[in-house]
């Protein structure tokens, strides 16, 4: 026994070294590059440095990585943050673009797609994956988001405008990009916490519906409307869009809005959702279209484990298409798009700052929603904003007018009036 026992010391002592040595030959590849501002401490106490003065210290707590580590991939990293077997100190923006780096030189770059694989989006699929993302608790997003609690892109003039200020302006600019006139009803699918609602109903003076599947997100909106004064105008239902034709009948608005919630939909329900949007709206009636797209012209996730990632812990069974696909798909409901605008980097600025909010704050978050849950909005909106930033999605707002008969828009020849 003594001697097995010296036998499996040896092993386990050159395993080590193999390992050691690995990701020796990762951290000399990486300085070879450039280098990252990351100091690497092992389980044994060691530490490692990747060519430039630190400025984030990442600890492996559990020697298990060790293996992975010679080849990481990112979402391995992400989930091994999640579970608590790495930790950081240091700028979260800083950790997630080093740990992009070491996957990149690697060899698991996030560019190498993968095949995409659709979801089918079922009713009751579609409400428990709402549930998951939007039902983690009103007060933790209040920690963040700006003070009208507006969860998508902000819209930016010079960059210098305070989360409050460019939340206003993206509110605006859709009011704007819809021509709401007094009087019109409006329909906002995917209405989240009601922010858009309200702005639209008190400055616009339409009469705004908004729909959504959340629980916390209905509560909240109703109360903000009455709280605002606003029954009578403004309303909100817990209703999935199949269901809205049922509920309201053809024809039944002037404007419609979809902000943030396509990404839910999928491929294979696309002609669903549009045929909906379509007959909700009146003929030169006005749709607007936001949400992220792929940069891939095929639509493929991600590569380096970030799909999985993002399926597993934040967007369960989230689809991301190429632009030309949805606009297809609008032509063959007999939309005609009127206007396309990325707002890459306005939602780069907007993740950043919202990462750098709930930053600031993660002893409160961290007794709101616990450690592990802190740790996957963490990574997810640090790792978002990177994504973004490096154009490895984007994100659009497609203007559309249903045009069953022929003839011209209700448009003017222009595209002035979108803008102040």
């Amino acid at each position: 026994m003594p001697q097995v026992k010296r036998l499996s010391q040896l092993t386990e002592k050159l395993v080590h070294g193999a390992l050691s040595q690995g990701i020796q030959r990762l951290a000399e590849n990486v300085r070879a590059n450039g280098g990252q501002p990351l100091d690497l401490i092992l389980p044994d106490g060691s530490h490692l440095n990747f060519g430039q003065e630190p400025r984030v210290v990442m600890e492996i707590r559990d020697p298990t990585l060790l293996p992975k580590l010679t080849h990481p991939t990112l979402g391995m990293l992400g989930e091994a943050f999640v579970d608590g077997r790495i930790d950081f100190d240091g700028d979260i923006m800083t950790v997630i673009a080093s740990a992009e780096r070491l996957a990149e030189v690697g060899g698991s770059p996030i560019t190498s797609r993968i095949t995409p694989v659709s979801s089918d989006h079922t009713p009751n699929q579609d409400l428990a994956d709402i549930k998951h993302h939007y039902d983690v608790g009103n007060e933790f997003y209040r920690l963040w988001l700006d003070e009208r609690m507006v969860y998508s892109c902000a819209y930016f003039d010079t960059g210098e405008e305070t989360i409050d200020q460019a939340q206003l302006a993206k509110l605006d600019h859709i009011c704007r990009k819809l021509r709401l006139r007094p009087g019109e009803r409006f329909l906002d699918i995917g209405c989240g916490w009601g922010g858009l609602l309200l702005h639209a109903a008190q400055h616009y003076g339409v009469l705004a519906t908004g729909i959504t599947l959340s629980d916390n997100q209905f509560a909240l909106a109703k109360d903000r409307i009455r709280e605002a004064g606003l029954d009578g105008r403004a309303q909100v239902l817990l209703l999935d869009y199949r269901d809205t034709l049922t509920h309201f009948g053809d024809a039944a608005f002037d404007k419609v809005s979809s902000i943030g919630m396509f990404e839910h939909v999928g491929l294979n329900n696309f002609p669903v959702y549009l045929g909906a949007v379509r007959h909700l709206l009146r003929d030169r009636g006005l749709f607007l279209n936001h949400g992220f797209t792929s940069s891939d012209i095929e639509g493929r996730p991600m590569g380096s484990g970030v799909n999985d990632f993002f399926d597993k812990y934040v967007f369960p069974n989230s689809e991301l298409l190429h632009l030309h696909v949805i606009i297809r798909e609008m032509a063959a409901q007999h939309f005609e798009v009127y206007d396309v605008e990325s707002l890459r980097p306005h939602y780069a600025r907007t993740l950043a700052i919202w990462s750098r909010r709930l930053e600031s704050q993660l002893d409160h978050a961290r007794r709101l929603v616990g450690e592990k849950t802190l740790r996957i909005w963490r990574a997810y909106l640090a790792g978002t904003a990177l994504g973004f930033q490096q154009g490895w999605m984007n994100i659009y707002q497609v203007l559309a007018s249903r045009q069953d008969a022929d003839g011209p828009t209700e448009l003017p020849l222009t595209r002035k009036w979108m803008y102040r």
